[in-house]
């Protein structure tokens, strides 16, 4: 099978639900659409969704922006992989030193240690080359006092360059002709739509059944893919086998 376009992909909508436009309305299809994306998004790491932003720390500033809503007309930073920090106030060149991820609570502990207010007193906070980090407020969205972001300790006494690491969930098909899983997953989305539609359609419950299986069989490929072969070569980890079950005598 190609790959689906959004509108390949609402036409076989309709024709596996054997229903037109006026059961399954544009609206709801694209809801269709967008919940199995985010089912697939969920359900399998997937390259597509890795994404990588630059920026400067700011002096006597202990927090991160991350990359929000829209930036790349997606839907904001999910979580983030991790946070490399540069020895260089001009440019991400020379190796990076990648930060310890921590608890907020770790970083706090970390800081009043340093400063000698562990018995509740208010001390100056400590500054010099950042070694942890940690998430707040879900980190999706590019002010840090609304939508969350990152705490870094110790807290930056330069405008070191730095580089944030996180995953996106990708542009909806319902907003572009064509998506990564789209082209190269059409299969367990097709399928993964029509459990929406046919839970929506209230049945026949044998049908939703029947594709639920087909898209975990799907899934299973995918996630071979995605986590097996895109996360290794031949050179370093060797050939991929898969052993196949001869047939009983």
């Amino acid at each position: 099978m190609a790959g689906f376009t959004y509108t390949t992909l609402k036409a076989a909508i309709l024709n596996y639900t054997e229903t037109d436009a006026n059961v399954l309305t544009t609206t709801i299809v694209d809801q269709f659409i967008e919940n199995a994306e985010f089912r697939i998004f969920y359900d399998v790491p997937s390259d597509n969704n890795r994404f990588v932003s630059e920026g400067s720390l700011a002096v006597d500033d202990n927090t991160i922006n991350v990359p929000g809503l829209g930036t790349k007309g997606n839907t904001g930073t999910v979580f983030v992989r991790g946070v490399e920090v540069f020895n260089s106030t001009s440019a991400t060149t020379g190796p990076g030193t990648w930060l310890i991820k921590k608890d907020q609570t770790y970083l706090s502990e970390y800081v009043n240690r340093l400063t000698g207010t562990e018995g509740g007193s208010t001390g100056q906070d400590v500054t010099g080359f950042p070694k942890y980090y940690a998430m707040f407020g879900g980190a999706t969205g590019t002010s840090d006092t609304t939508s969350g972001g990152l705490y870094i300790a110790p807290t930056p006494d330069a405008t070191y360059k730095h580089r944030v690491y996180y995953d996106m969930v990708p542009k909806s098909l319902t907003a572009t002709a064509t998506t990564y899983i789209s082209q190269y997953f059409p299969h367990g989305l097709l399928y993964a739509c029509l459990v929406e539609a046919f839970g929506y359609l209230k049945g026949p419950m044998d049908m939703l059944t029947l594709y639920e299986g087909k898209y975990k069989n799907e899934l299973q490929k995918f996630a071979g893919v995605q986590i097996g072969r895109r996360r290794r070569d031949d050179y370093t980890d060797g050939t991929v086998r898969i052993p196949i079950k001869s047939p009983s005598p």
